[in-house]
């Protein structure tokens, strides 16, 4: 069973949780309790594949689904040649105890696509469990990667609209290009005139109107989620770290029972939450490392326990982190405060009202127990590419150069040396421009696109299919509105007013 972070008394099942999105308290929804993964399970899953690796733990947190339904749901994700690795999600060692996993194989080179691809699986069998033929809206907000891979996953499913809005300067150019592209009867696009934060917020705003829901119950439709705030987003996620540390038990860096440590570059804190929820069902990790981009807020969080959003918004090379706003941070204080839904619902509303709230002294003690933290800029996340390149021969995009470099300076600061899985989120050929002007400044010249086939000749990796060419496709998508305008924008496209 599903609670809501701001109120405990809400019991719905997975189903329902994944349908609805959020809780209409405005929470967000959490197990109850989570499942154990003991040492005998996870020798089991060392032998397994990452599909059979996914049916196990999904099993686990979504317990009204079958097990055929949850082998239909992963096998439509990730089988059928969608993901251009057989490993899936493939472990890759550059040096004696950094690791990287690639989460970036599939259709749209971003680790999204490792929960973006079954959510709609999912999402329609919770539908035909929880709500009937109603028509499910997806809203979505956007800093970059989110936004195609939730187009792509729900590209025309049956009785499903797409709406996705994200920073009109606040994307790189072949991220834009991937959405506004983007193909389907169902999809819909919108820039908005703001950063990501104001998309998050102004979706958020929507969902949780109660006259909107009732205009759309009017209509048959019903809101739910394709961001992390959704539960079947975030639980997929669960399961790439327990399958990397499979595969370094399987590629003999470890027995099971070893404890390794989990580097996540994150703005959102979703991704490093899912490397949590691992650990906190019996996976052997020691430290959560969580990088950011000079958007520090996560960083200065994590260390002094006051989570401030009143500073300056920075617009980076690894925009997908460009994020004041942590939205999933809600669901690791609900843990650490012993299930404290009033306490949670305290530090929203400060949160909402003057941009910042302090954690108490044992929640702070719980934080440090688990996690470290670090930043780095833009200068020295393009030093990283370059080093890491030039040194390891290894090609990374901006947001796993900032996870790199966060870990270089954990690892000396610390001496600690165990085995360290590395999340690398996209593919270095969504940022183009700026991984080239890291490996070569000199060949930097022309359209972003253009530098993608110099980028594969420069260093000898292929540039993955689906981003060559998309300079010609058509564009579907050219709306450009203010922040206050998302709510007609919605009606618009559901026809609706």
């Amino acid at each position: 069973m599903y609670t809501s972070t701001r109120d405990n008394s809400v019991k719905v099942t997975a189903a329902q949780a994944i349908a609805n999105g959020i809780s209409k308290d405005g929470g967000l929804f959490v197990p109850t309790e989570i499942p154990a993964l003991s040492f005998a399970e996870i020798e089991e899953l060392v032998g397994m594949d990452y599909q059979g690796r996914a049916v196990k733990v999904l099993g686990k947190y979504l317990s009204d689904f079958t097990e055929q339904e949850l082998v239909d749901c992963v096998s439509g994700a990730y089988g059928g040649g969608k993901f251009s690795s057989d490993k899936t999600a493939p472990v890759v060692g550059i040096d004696s105890s950094a690791y990287i996993q690639e989460l970036w194989h599939g259709p749209t080179c971003a680790f999204k696509d490792m929960a973006l691809q079954i959510l709609p699986h999912l999402l329609t069998r919770a539908a035909s469990k929880t709500v009937g033929d109603k028509q499910i809206v997806i809203l979505v907000a956007t800093s970059g990667d989110t936004g195609k891979a939730a187009l792509e996953g729900f590209k025309d499913v049956p009785n499903t609209k797409i709406l996705v809005f994200y920073p009109s300067d606040g994307v790189s150019v072949m991220q834009k290009l991937q959405m506004v592209t983007q193909e389907g009867a169902n999809v819909g696009v919108c820039a908005i005139k703001g950063n990501f934060d104001d998309a998050q917020s102004g979706v958020k705003a929507i969902f949780t109107d109660p006259a909107v829901a009732e205009l759309l119950e009017e209509n048959g439709m019903q809101f739910s989620s394709a961001n992390s705030i959704n539960w079947g987003r975030l639980a997929p996620q669960i399961v790439y770290y327990i399958s990397a540390y499979c595969d370094l038990v399987d590629q003999g860096v470890i027995s099971v029972g070893d404890k390794i440590n989990v580097c996540v570059p994150t703005g959102n804190f979703g991704n490093i939450l899912a490397a949590y929820y691992a650990k906190q069902m019996g996976l052997p990790v020691d430290k959560l490392i969580c990088a950011s981009n000079a958007n520090n807020v996560l960083t200065d969080f994590l260390s002094n326990g006051t989570y401030d959003r009143n500073r300056s918004f920075y617009t980076t090379i690894s925009p997908s982190m460009d994020i004041l706003i942590s939205s999933n941070l809600e669901r690791l204080l609900y843990i650490l405060s012993g299930c404290d839904d009033k306490k949670i619902s305290g530090y929203m509303s400060e949160l909402s009202k003057n941009g910042k709230y302090t954690v108490d002294a044992d929640i702070l003690e719980k934080i440090k127990a688990d996690f470290c933290a670090g930043c780095c800029d833009d200068e020295q996340t393009k030093a990283t590419i370059g080093s890491v390149y030039n040194e390891k021969n290894y090609l990374c995009d901006t947001h796993t150069a900032v996870a790199v470099k966060v870990y270089d300076e954990f690892r000396t600061a610390t001496g600690d040396n165990k085995p360290t899985v590395i999340a690398s989120t996209a593919s270095p050929f969504k940022f183009t421009a700026s991984v080239l002007s890291a490996v070569d400044a000199s060949l930097v010249k022309g359209e972003e696109y253009e530098m993608a086939k110099v980028l594969a000749d420069a260093t000898g990796v292929e540039c993955p299919a689906q981003l060559c060419g998309l300079e010609n496709k058509e564009v579907r998508f050219s709306s450009v509105i203010d922040k206050s305008d998302m709510q007609k924008a919605v009606y618009d496209m559901l026809g609706i007013n």
